[in-house]
């Protein structure tokens, strides 16, 4: 389609730049505002608040990107998600990596993200080492272990994506968004944040009929992308450095506009403040859970955004179960560390401090 807009200058990688940084700037605004997290619907202190925001992104993603597929807009029949091959070992690894890693740092990448737009100096650091573990896994030093994990594979057949199971996509989309819906009426949560939550769902549609409808073109294809950070993050980190001779993509101006969103809500809300690391064993935390988040992340095939939010709304098999792996990870990983939390964080010769500063 974007060849018929008659761009001669522009092309359909550069205008999905410009696409990403709006899809961009709308999710870190919104997710600011909602405190939009997964971590924090798993193990947070208002879980079901939190739990209910997400499944309402969640349910609203699924609808409208199944009601895309429906209209003849997009596919996702040759997407890495609908793979017949299934690493499951990757994933399952991946995932509960990824999941206890989010323990550590105190929230997933993309609140990490937004806090990193809010003045919060650890979830910027925890980005960075992110983006540097995730490009070594991807590309770098630890690429074998992603080869050697992924090269163990079950077989799915035709049964890639729920669409495939008796009832077909409108059943299964139904059962999940009605059920998450239900439970997001009863959160607790106000009405207006609710509509937010809702608004930060439909940007995943947007994003996949955005680049795979409205940006394709024949002569000049890109590929078919919605919300995720594991890629951003990496390709942001390889451009940033790199910038004269790489050109930016879509994963780049998504995380800058994720960025510059919560910079703009946060300001405007005056809920900006520096925040950064009070001791030494806290910072040797984050790091961990950065590292963590890296290698899983890039194992599991996507974040809780990416695998998460965007994946499951495909119905893929894949998608779900990095997102239960997630989730299984995060449970364990808060329960294990839960009994032998320390009162203290710094030497004998400092003042306390709590062990775990909020990233929220």
């Amino acid at each position: 389609m974007f060849e018929s807009f008659g761009f001669e200058e522009t092309t359909a990688k550069q205008a999905s730049v410009v696409l990403a940084l709006m899809l961009g700037v709308a999710f870190g605004f919104l997710a600011e505002r909602t405190k939009f997290c997964l971590r924090r619907s798993l193990v947070g202190e208002d879980r079901r608040q939190a739990a209910g925001v997400w499944l309402l992104a969640l349910a609203t993603a699924l609808i409208g990107t199944q009601a895309a597929v429906a209209a003849g807009l997009i596919s996702f029949a040759d997407h890495r998600f609908m793979a017949a091959e299934l690493p499951w070992l990757a994933i399952i690894a991946g995932g509960a990596l990824f999941g206890a890693g989010m323990v550590l740092t105190r929230g997933c990448v993309s609140r990490l993200s937004v806090l990193t737009g809010s003045g919060n100096l650890r979830a910027l650091t925890v980005l960075i080492v992110f983006a540097i573990v995730a490009h070594a896994t991807l590309k770098g030093v630890l690429a074998p272990v992603r080869t050697t994990l992924g090269s163990v594979t079950t077989s799915l057949g035709e049964v890639t994506s729920l669409a495939a199971l008796p009832g077909g996509a409108l059943v299964w989309t139904s059962v999940i968004a009605l059920g998450a819906v239900a439970f997001a009426l009863r959160s607790g949560n106000r009405w207006g944040t609710l509509v937010m939550a809702a608004l930060i769902g439909l940007l995943v549609p947007a994003a996949w009929v955005g680049t795979g409808f409205v940006l394709f073109d024949d002569f000049d294809p890109i590929a078919m992308e919605s919300l995720s950070f594991t890629s951003p993050a990496a390709d942001s980190l390889f451009w940033v450095v790199a910038s004269t001779s790489i050109p930016a993509g879509f994963g780049v101006g998504l995380l800058g506009g994720v960025i510059a969103g919560a910079a703009l809500a946060s300001v405007l809300f005056g809920a900006f403040k520096w925040q950064s690391f009070g001791a030494p064993r806290e910072t040797g935390r984050y790091f961990a859970g950065a590292a963590m988040m890296g290698v899983g992340g890039v194992l599991a095939g996507g974040c809780t955004v990416g695998a998460g939010l965007a994946g499951v709304p495909t119905l893929s098999v894949a998608a779900l179960l990095a997102l239960a792996s997630i989730a299984a990870g995060a449970l364990l990983a808060n329960r294990a560390l839960a009994p032998g939390a320390q009162p203290n964080a710094g030497s004998d010769a400092q003042p306390a401090t709590p062990v775990l500063q909020p990233a929220e």
